[in-house]
Protein backbone atom coordinates (compact mmCIF):
# COMPACT_ATOMS: atom_id res chain seq x y z
CA UNK A 1 0.00 0.00 0.00
CA UNK A 2 2.57 2.43 0.72
CA UNK A 3 6.36 2.22 -0.44
CA UNK A 4 9.29 4.34 0.35
CA UNK A 5 12.59 3.93 -1.58
CA UNK A 6 15.66 5.93 -0.61
CA UNK A 7 14.08 8.61 0.37
CA UNK A 8 16.16 12.01 0.73
CA UNK A 9 13.96 15.10 1.87
CA UNK A 10 14.95 18.54 3.34
CA UNK A 11 13.88 21.83 5.19
CA UNK A 12 14.38 25.09 4.15
CA UNK A 13 16.99 23.89 1.23
CA UNK A 14 19.17 21.84 4.00
CA UNK A 15 19.25 17.57 3.49
CA UNK A 16 18.09 16.42 6.46
CA UNK A 17 17.16 13.22 6.12
CA UNK A 18 19.06 10.19 3.59
CA UNK A 19 18.48 6.34 2.49
CA UNK A 20 14.77 6.04 4.25
CA UNK A 21 13.43 2.87 2.67
CA UNK A 22 10.38 0.53 4.26
CA UNK A 23 7.18 -0.63 3.42
CA UNK A 24 3.76 -0.89 4.81
CA UNK A 25 0.83 -3.14 3.80
CA UNK A 26 -2.96 -2.80 4.28
CA UNK A 27 -3.51 -2.88 8.31
CA UNK A 28 0.16 -1.97 8.70
CA UNK A 29 1.76 0.85 10.94
CA UNK A 30 4.93 2.28 11.59
CA UNK A 31 5.80 4.27 14.27
CA UNK A 32 8.81 6.96 13.77
CA UNK A 33 11.39 7.45 16.26
CA UNK A 34 14.05 10.00 16.89
CA UNK A 35 15.44 13.18 19.00
CA UNK A 36 13.80 16.35 18.36
CA UNK A 37 15.34 17.88 14.89
CA UNK A 38 15.97 14.50 13.73
CA UNK A 39 13.46 15.12 10.43
CA UNK A 40 10.17 13.44 11.69
CA UNK A 41 8.12 16.11 10.56
CA UNK A 42 10.11 16.78 7.60
CA UNK A 43 9.53 13.05 6.49
CA UNK A 44 5.65 13.16 6.98
CA UNK A 45 5.35 16.47 4.96
CA UNK A 46 7.62 14.42 2.15
CA UNK A 47 5.47 11.36 2.85
CA UNK A 48 2.24 12.99 2.35
CA UNK A 49 3.03 15.06 -1.17
CA UNK A 50 3.37 18.07 1.34
CA UNK A 51 6.80 19.27 0.07
CA UNK A 52 8.97 17.22 -2.68
CA UNK A 53 11.52 14.50 -1.83
CA UNK A 54 15.40 15.13 -3.11
CA UNK A 55 15.65 12.15 -3.95
CA UNK A 56 13.74 8.70 -4.17
CA UNK A 57 10.85 7.66 -4.71
CA UNK A 58 7.30 7.60 -2.15
CA UNK A 59 4.09 4.93 -3.77
CA UNK A 60 0.69 4.73 -2.63
CA UNK A 61 -3.00 4.75 -4.52
CA UNK A 62 -3.77 8.11 -5.88
CA UNK A 63 -5.72 10.21 -3.66
CA UNK A 64 -5.60 8.13 -0.69
CA UNK A 65 -3.41 9.99 1.44
CA UNK A 66 -3.91 12.26 4.47
CA UNK A 67 -1.63 14.10 6.74
CA UNK A 68 -2.34 15.69 10.01
CA UNK A 69 -0.31 17.64 12.41
CA UNK A 70 -0.29 18.37 15.72
CA UNK A 71 -2.48 21.59 15.27
CA UNK A 72 -6.06 20.63 15.84
CA UNK A 73 -7.80 22.14 12.78
CA UNK A 74 -10.75 22.94 13.97
CA UNK A 75 -13.73 25.73 13.09
CA UNK A 76 -14.09 26.97 16.45
CA UNK A 77 -17.89 28.88 15.27
CA UNK A 78 -19.12 25.52 14.28
CA UNK A 79 -20.28 22.78 16.57
CA UNK A 80 -18.35 19.70 16.85
CA UNK A 81 -21.30 18.13 14.45
CA UNK A 82 -20.99 20.53 12.09
CA UNK A 83 -17.18 20.45 12.09
CA UNK A 84 -17.28 16.67 11.30
CA UNK A 85 -19.88 17.48 9.00
CA UNK A 86 -18.05 19.72 6.89
CA UNK A 87 -14.93 17.58 6.54
CA UNK A 88 -17.13 14.80 5.64
CA UNK A 89 -18.85 16.93 3.16
CA UNK A 90 -15.13 18.32 1.73
CA UNK A 91 -14.61 14.46 0.95
CA UNK A 92 -18.02 13.69 -0.53
CA UNK A 93 -18.79 11.58 2.67
CA UNK A 94 -21.56 11.27 5.02
CA UNK A 95 -20.05 11.51 9.54
CA UNK A 96 -20.37 7.59 10.78
CA UNK A 97 -22.17 7.64 13.83
CA UNK A 98 -19.61 5.54 15.54
CA UNK A 99 -17.06 8.18 15.51
CA UNK A 100 -18.46 10.29 18.48
CA UNK A 101 -17.91 7.19 20.57
CA UNK A 102 -14.68 6.15 19.14
CA UNK A 103 -12.98 9.86 20.15
CA UNK A 104 -15.13 10.64 23.28
CA UNK A 105 -17.12 12.96 21.62
CA UNK A 106 -21.07 11.39 22.33
CA UNK A 107 -21.98 14.95 25.17
CA UNK A 108 -19.93 17.19 23.27
CA UNK A 109 -21.48 16.67 19.48
CA UNK A 110 -23.60 20.19 20.23
CA UNK A 111 -21.02 22.33 21.79
CA UNK A 112 -19.50 25.33 20.15
CA UNK A 113 -15.82 23.84 19.26
CA UNK A 114 -14.67 27.23 20.40
CA UNK A 115 -15.57 26.53 24.32
CA UNK A 116 -13.51 22.89 24.52
CA UNK A 117 -10.59 22.13 26.50
CA UNK A 118 -7.56 21.56 24.20
CA UNK A 119 -7.73 17.76 24.56
CA UNK A 120 -11.58 17.95 23.76
CA UNK A 121 -10.38 19.65 20.67
CA UNK A 122 -8.05 17.44 20.31
CA UNK A 123 -10.41 14.54 19.73
CA UNK A 124 -12.47 16.59 17.67
CA UNK A 125 -9.55 17.25 15.31
CA UNK A 126 -8.50 13.45 15.09
CA UNK A 127 -12.26 12.42 14.81
CA UNK A 128 -11.66 14.18 11.40
CA UNK A 129 -9.45 10.90 10.46
CA UNK A 130 -12.60 8.76 10.85
CA UNK A 131 -14.97 10.62 8.94
CA UNK A 132 -12.51 11.55 5.46
CA UNK A 133 -12.00 8.00 4.17
CA UNK A 134 -8.67 8.24 3.39
CA UNK A 135 -6.40 4.82 3.57
CA UNK A 136 -3.07 6.08 4.23
CA UNK A 137 -2.39 8.05 7.06
CA UNK A 138 0.77 10.47 8.38
CA UNK A 139 0.19 11.73 11.44
CA UNK A 140 2.38 13.84 13.45
CA UNK A 141 2.32 13.34 17.39
CA UNK A 142 -1.32 12.90 17.17
CA UNK A 143 -1.83 12.51 20.68
CA UNK A 144 -0.46 16.15 21.83
CA UNK A 145 -2.54 17.47 24.68
CA UNK A 146 -4.42 14.15 25.39
CA UNK A 147 -4.84 12.09 28.82
CA UNK A 148 -4.16 8.55 29.29
CA UNK A 149 -8.18 7.90 28.67
CA UNK A 150 -8.08 9.80 24.98
CA UNK A 151 -4.58 7.94 24.22
CA UNK A 152 -5.86 4.46 24.82
CA UNK A 153 -9.31 5.51 22.77
CA UNK A 154 -7.14 7.03 19.61
CA UNK A 155 -4.71 3.31 19.70
CA UNK A 156 -8.24 1.86 20.15
CA UNK A 157 -9.17 3.91 16.88
CA UNK A 158 -6.40 3.09 15.06
CA UNK A 159 -6.30 -0.57 15.79
CA UNK A 160 -9.65 -1.75 15.97
CA UNK A 161 -10.90 0.52 12.86
CA UNK A 162 -8.28 2.06 10.49
CA UNK A 163 -5.91 -0.35 10.26
CA UNK A 164 -8.97 -3.23 10.91
CA UNK A 165 -10.26 -1.95 7.95
CA UNK A 166 -7.12 -2.03 5.41
CA UNK A 167 -5.69 0.95 6.52
CA UNK A 168 -2.22 2.10 7.23
CA UNK A 169 -0.46 4.81 9.37
CA UNK A 170 3.05 6.42 9.52
CA UNK A 171 3.28 8.06 13.41
CA UNK A 172 5.60 9.97 14.61
CA UNK A 173 5.19 10.31 18.69
CA UNK A 174 6.83 10.20 21.66
CA UNK A 175 4.43 7.97 23.82
CA UNK A 176 4.18 4.63 23.99
CA UNK A 177 0.40 4.22 21.80
CA UNK A 178 -0.03 0.44 23.07
CA UNK A 179 -0.11 -0.35 19.34
CA UNK A 180 1.84 -3.67 18.91
CA UNK A 181 3.84 -2.20 15.60
CA UNK A 182 7.01 -1.64 14.52
CA UNK A 183 9.26 1.19 14.90
CA UNK A 184 11.67 2.93 12.51
CA UNK A 185 14.77 5.09 14.52
CA UNK A 186 15.79 8.00 11.88
CA UNK A 187 18.93 8.93 13.65
CA UNK A 188 20.58 6.34 11.31
CA UNK A 189 19.21 8.49 8.46
CA UNK A 190 20.07 12.08 9.31
CA UNK A 191 21.85 13.39 6.24
CA UNK A 192 25.67 14.11 6.23
CA UNK A 193 26.14 17.91 6.49
CA UNK A 194 28.12 19.37 3.21
CA UNK A 195 31.04 21.49 3.92
CA UNK A 196 28.88 24.74 3.86
CA UNK A 197 25.60 23.65 5.09
CA UNK A 198 24.38 24.11 8.55
CA UNK A 199 21.43 22.99 10.47
CA UNK A 200 18.15 24.17 10.47
CA UNK A 201 16.74 21.86 13.12
CA UNK A 202 14.84 24.57 14.45
CA UNK A 203 12.45 24.27 11.85
CA UNK A 204 12.03 20.02 12.07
Amino acid sequence: MLQVRDLRCARGGVPVLEGVTFDLNAGEALILRGPNGVGKTTLLRTLAGLQPPLDGTVDYPEATGAYASHADGIKTALTVTENLTFWAQVYGLTVPDTVFAAFDLDGLRSRAAGTLSAGQKRRLGLARLGVIGRKVLFLDEPTVSLDAFSVRNFAGWMRDVHLAQGGCAVIATHIDLGLDVPTLDLTPFVAQADATGGSDEAFL
